[in-house]
């Protein structure tokens, strides 16, 4: 049965505002993510929020999480839009907000081969850049995203608003590089680095399956010590005065080679 909550005071309401710090979503393993676009990704992909918080929404997206809480016994409450601003930071928020259990995945749990193209950021900062990164994963069907060295949260409320969803349908693992490094040469897998040092266009070589597509950090991009360990470097051309592509374009772009190579293999082996 659902239940109502119209205090600010209420600890609840107090404990859920707190998940927008990291120090408090690493204490208890919890994120929050809000609008009914996000938690109805989420419920399709058979992921529910351990507590749903609504202002009593007669959206039929919203009707239908509500009823698939209730059929699984979960937390249901309702409250004001005052709180769920409280709640989530914003001055005009969503219609409903979740708290979901972190979706982290050991590195050791990690199968390559479910998948052709794996993406790999390495400093990430930008949550705007991880979002789109995790929503460009999705749609080039990747495994996941593994996130090396110290990468901006994953399920900071911001990253997970800039992933549309996405972060429900990829897999999510952090790493060392040196762990990861060692990890990847234990079985198949090309690591494909992008730099301005490179000398191969990005469309030129043959990628193999699986591919793991390393992406820098915004600013520095690739340390030259982890650009020695990639199997390839290429660039893609730069025709204007800029030198270098935003990060998650430039993953993009190579997400997307990579999924047209895979695709016109495909379609050869036929």
């Amino acid at each position: 049965m659902a239940r109502e909550i119209t205090g600010f005071s209420n600890p609840l309401v107090k404990r859920v505002r707190s998940l927008r710090e990291k120090k408090f979503r690493k204490a208890e393993g919890l994120f929050l993510a809000e609008g009914l676009r996000i938690l109805t990704e989420a419920r399709e992909e058979g992921v529910l929020p351990e507590m749903l918080f609504h202002a009593g929404s007669n959206h039929p997206l919203a009707a239908e999480l509500i009823a698939a809480m209730e059929a699984a016994g979960g937390d249901v409450i309702e409250t004001t839009p005052d709180i769920l601003s409280k709640i989530s930071g914003k001055d005009n928020a969503q219609a409903v907000v979740g708290v979901y259990r972190d979706r982290l995945t050991p590195l050791a749990k990690l199968d390559r081969s479910k998948a052709d193209i794996w993406i790999v950021a390495q400093s990430l900062r930008d949550p705007g850049n991880l979002g789109t990164i995790l929503r460009t994963g999705d749609a080039v069907g990747a495994g996941g995203l593994i996130l090396i060295d110290d990468c901006v949260d994953p399920f900071s409320v911001e990253s997970v608003r800039a992933s549309m969803g996405a972060l429900f349908t990829q897999s999510i693992t952090l790493a060392r590089w040196g762990e990861f490094m060692h990890w990847l040469r234990e079985g198949p897998g090309e690591l494909i680095g992008t730099s301005l040092k490179a000398t191969h266009d990005y469309q030129e070589p043959r990628y193999q399956s699986p591919s793991f597509l390393l992406v820098g950090n915004e600013a520095q991009g690739l340390p030259e010590s982890y650009e020695a360990e990639c199997d390839l470097l290429v660039k893609m051309p730069m025709l204007g005065k800029a030198d270098s592509l935003n990060a998650a374009v430039a993953c993009a772009v190579m997400a997307y080679e990579l999924l047209n190579q895979k695709r016109t293999q495909g379609q050869a082996g036929k």
